[in-house]
């Protein structure tokens, strides 16, 4: 009996001490996608991606979405499509523009600044309809960006007759191209990265040169963004560094190009670098953080396209979370008057129970949630709502096994440990089936199934060690009152449906 004591008050100081740490530390549960709002993106590869490209590519876009300091994003494969989901991001637009810059990472020497698009082009380009003409300089235009001829593509582009839907703006490694600057409206010409030796500009460099970059500040320069370069992309960048330095703007710049947009051109302010390549150039806190995202993580081997853009607001995540949370209301009320009115006194221990469960499973969602990128999801929220069955299901197991007991002409007390130890065996089996089905899913399933599974395996888990430090120990006292067993209408006598059963 005194096993069964000390049992029991760790169980209650196990509770205690948790919910204390939880409330005291701040934590919550956080939440996922559909409860807290966010964004969903699909993409797919281009082309037939080589073996073993898509995995890179998950684990680089897994890395480039740690930066957002998300908890819980979930990066997944379907078939060849890869599902990125980004609860509670507050800036859906920069989720989109740092988690969408799919194409290879290329430092390209700047040749020549380009003219914005032409206004009445650009009102061209937005139209409903189209000419069938093409505008009669296009094939020089594009004959001029073949050559790098930068003078007569600046006198081509500057006529209103030319397109900006021509094919100029990709990023093909091998050619020259015309590529719009992210904070600018104006445009660069650039140097291929596989430079034509005719052009009298070295090679750039592509994003697997690059070993690193993070954002600092400078003292008297602001934010910066320091590049780390390998052993043969040192050598290359300084060789473009030594070509470019004492050149007029803009062909003292650098273009660090991502997904066919030129995300910044600094200017070379030295001819030679023997360390660390520090990139300014008025750059905010954000602006170089973003930055050094990109030169980190920009670099894939897929280049992959949007094919599905899923925003969930906060509101509607806050309905679905409000709808949940009356749900698993209702549903614990009725199981609760329901024990109440079967079991009498033994379904106030359902009740404690169930507390008991609960209380561990916020402390520990609330734990593991920004230790370990944990978060609780509508699908996740349905796994704790089944699991309730399951540990309900163990204490009637218990108490059935114990009427069984007591009608034989056993006492209650000596009914308590003899049907416990039988029917221990049974809560086991059961949960083990539901732990064997929990990690079934959890292995083969995608998407939000492995919420359902793994807050159902956690919950299962629970009810093991509840019923055998909570459960048994607390009915087992009770037992022990002749006045709780035999109190008339309500005791445990008459829970059992056994109402001459002796204490």
């Amino acid at each position: 009996m005194r096993r069964l004591k000390i049992y029991l008050l760790v169980s209650v100081v196990v509770v205690i001490v948790a919910i204390g740490a939880t409330i005291l530390s701040g934590n919550a549960p956080v939440l996922g996608l559909d409860l807290k709002g966010g964004i969903s993106v699909t993409y797919e590869p281009v082309g037939t991606p080589k073996a073993g490209a898509l995995s890179e590519t998950l684990k680089i876009i897994n890395n480039r979405v740690n930066t957002f300091g998300v908890a819980e994003p979930s990066i997944s494969r379907q078939g060849n499509d890869i599902v990125v989901e980004l609860p509670g991001v507050k800036d859906q637009a920069k989720a989109l523009r740092l988690v969408g810059r799919t194409a290879q990472l290329r430092f390209r020497p700047v040749l020549a600044q380009v003219p914005p698009v032409p206004a009445a082009a650009a009102s061209a380009k937005g139209a409903t309809t189209t000419t069938t003409t093409p505008p009669a300089n296009e094939k020089a235009l594009q004959a001029a960006v073949a050559s790098c001829d930068s003078t007569q593509i600046q006198s081509l582009l500057t006529a209103n007759t030319v397109l900006p839907t021509t094919p100029l703006e990709n990023d093909d490694a091998n050619n020259c191209v015309v590529l719009p600057i992210r904070s600018s409206k104006d445009r660069l010409l650039l140097a291929p990265v596989n430079t034509k030796a005719s052009l009298g500009v070295p090679p750039g460099l592509s994003g697997g040169d690059v070993s690193g970059a993070t954002s600092t500040f400078a003292s008297g320069q602001g934010y910066a963004v320091e590049m780390t370069l390998k052993g043969a992309g040192l050598a290359k960048f300084n060789a473009l560094a030594a070509a470019s330095f004492q050149q007029q703007a803009p062909r003292n710049e650098v273009a660090i190009v991502l997904d066919g947009v030129v995300q910044s051109n600094p200017a070379f302010q030295t001819g030679s670098f023997s360390g660390p390549v520090q990139i300014t150039g008025n750059f905010t806190q954000g602006q170089a953080s973003d930055l050094a995202t990109i030169i980190n993580y920009g670099a894939l081997p897929v280049q992959l396209r949007a094919i599905d853009v899923q925003q969930v607001s906060p509101t509607l995540g806050s309905d679905d979370l409000n709808a949940g949370i009356a749900a698993g209301i209702i549903g614990l009320a009725l199981v609760a008057l329901y024990m109440l009115a079967y079991y009498r006194v033994l379904g106030l221990v359902v009740i404690l129970g169930l507390g008991v469960s609960g209380a561990l499973l916020y402390a520990i969602v609330s734990g593991l949630g920004p230790s370990l990128h944990l978060a609780l999801t509508l699908s996740g929220v349905t796994g704790i709502i089944v699991s309730v069955g399951i540990t309900v299901d163990s204490y009637v197991v218990y108490f059935e096994r114990l009427k069984d007991e007591v009608r034989t002409g056993r006492t209650v007390r000596s009914s308590v440990d003899r049907g416990f130890t039988r029917s221990f065996r049974t809560i086991v089996a059961a949960d083990l089936v539901s732990l064997i089905g929990a990690g079934a899913l959890w292995a083969l399933a995608i998407g939000s199934v492995k919420g359902f599974a793994l807050f159902l395996g956690i919950a299962t888990i629970l009810d093991l060690v509840v019923s055998y430090f909570f459960m048994h120990p607390l009915v087992s006292l009770l037992a022990r009152r002749p006045e709780l067993v035999r109190m008339r209408g309500v005791g445990i006598a008459a829970g059992l449906d056994v109402p001459a059963a002796r204490a």
